[in-house]
């Protein structure tokens, strides 16, 4: 007979997402009873709005007092179709759109928002009243994966694993054959001249050109399969982070298309004798399996994956309901320091540096975590 109490999981806060904005120095958390807004560096919360009741989703229009927020959670603040920009500094909403179906992801800039639905991605004017600019139909996208920069939209096509590219200043479309299988994450580094992908499978991580479609780079996070949560640019757009439910951050060198500039703000230098291939001197007999000539990372660390989804929890597709609970969202703030963060009962943020050591090997290691919510 089990005479243990049944734990009362409504106590104490609960986060739904963690997002970090555009240049990492902030991020937004929904929780069952609003939503909260931190500094990323030092972890300290900024914004706190209690509604007494859910937010699923959150998006920062940089710095500024403007959100992209969604109901969600057990008690959601608004209905999942509709999505709200809410203005901090008035403390009101300022926009409201509704949708037939549930709001699944947000992107946010000055000049758009743009909202996925599970067929649909809907891209409007930021303006008092939003016109619409344009609509296009997609696969099945549970997981509202956009990518919004300053020349190009990125979002998964009309079939399984494609990528639709848009430039925003002419509306042409490319179509980028990316995966085999559904896409399960996508980035755009800073500049917007590359955007990485990772499907289901999560074994492989491919690199494209925007300006051609061109694939630059295949990365792998290893053989056997993987649920991959974040994938992100180091704002020089030299390094690109990956995190999975293994609980294992990656770290990969990016090789630039060669038109492209370069950033001031530049990381450790690698050795000449890249240590991105894992297998050495294995990977350069043409007989051998492919993986062993494949780029592997040249660092890894370790990330928090308690206080939340179980592993197998984070594979299932997300409900809009409950909010998109995440673990290892990804964060630069330069090209030596990574953050990640995650949703759950336990949320956490996490600081990891570059440390190169006197034989010229570089890894990530761990400097800080914090419990956000507390406790």
């Amino acid at each position: 007979m089990n005479t243990r109490q049944v734990i009362d999981e409504s106590v104490g806060p609960y986060s739904l997402s963690a997002t970090f904005n555009n240049d990492s120095s902030c991020f937004s958390v929904g929780l069952e009873t609003g939503f909260c807004v931190f500094n990323s560096n030092p972890c300290e919360l900024k914004v706190s709005r209690d509604f007494n009741a859910g937010i699923g989703l959150t998006e920062m229009l940089g710095q500024s007092n403007y959100l992209a927020i969604a109901g969600g959670g057990r008690n959601p603040k608004f209905p999942q179709n509709k999505l709200v920009i809410w203005d901090d500094a008035k403390q009101k909403a300022a926009i409201t759109l509704e949708f037939q179906t549930s709001v699944l992801g947000i992107g946010l800039s000055k000049s758009r928002i743009v909202v996925a639905l599970l067929n649909s991605i809907h891209v409007f004017a930021f303006a008092t009243e939003p016109k619409k600019l344009s609509f296009y139909e997609t696969c099945d996208n549970p997981l509202g994966l956009i990518c919004l920069g300053d020349k190009v939209l990125a979002f998964p096509g009309k079939s399984a694993g494609q990528v639709r590219l848009v430039e925003l200043k002419t509306g042409n479309i490319s179509i980028i054959p990316a995966h085999s299988s559904p896409l399960r994450a996508m980035a755009l580094s800073r500049d917007g001249e590359m955007l990485a992908t990772a499907s289901e499978a999560g074994t492989l991580i491919r690199i494209f050109s925007t300006g051609n479609c061109t694939k630059l780079e295949e990365l792998r996070r290893g053989v056997d399969h993987a649920v991959i949560f974040s994938v992100s640019f180091s704002p020089s757009s030299s390094l690109l982070a990956v995190t999975s439910d293994k609980g294992t951050l990656h770290v990969f060198d990016i090789r630039r298309p060669p038109h492209s500039g370069h950033s001031s703000q530049s990381p450790a230098p690698a050795p000449e004798e890249t240590t991105s291939h894992k297998w050495g001197l294995l990977g350069k007999f043409p007989m051998l399996p492919r993986v062993f000539s494949d780029t592997y990372s040249f660092a890894s660390a370790h990330f928090a994956m308690d206080g939340g989804a179980s592993q197998e929890q984070s594979s299932a597709r997300p409900s809009p309901s409950s909010g998109r609970s995440r673990k290892g969202v990804i964060g630069w703030l330069d090209d030596n320091t990574i953050l990640t963060v995650g949703s759950g009962r336990e949320g956490r943020w996490e600081k990891f540096i570059l440390r190169v050591g006197d034989d010229g090997e570089r890894t990530f290691n761990r400097e800080g975590w914090k419990r956000y919510l507390g406790g």
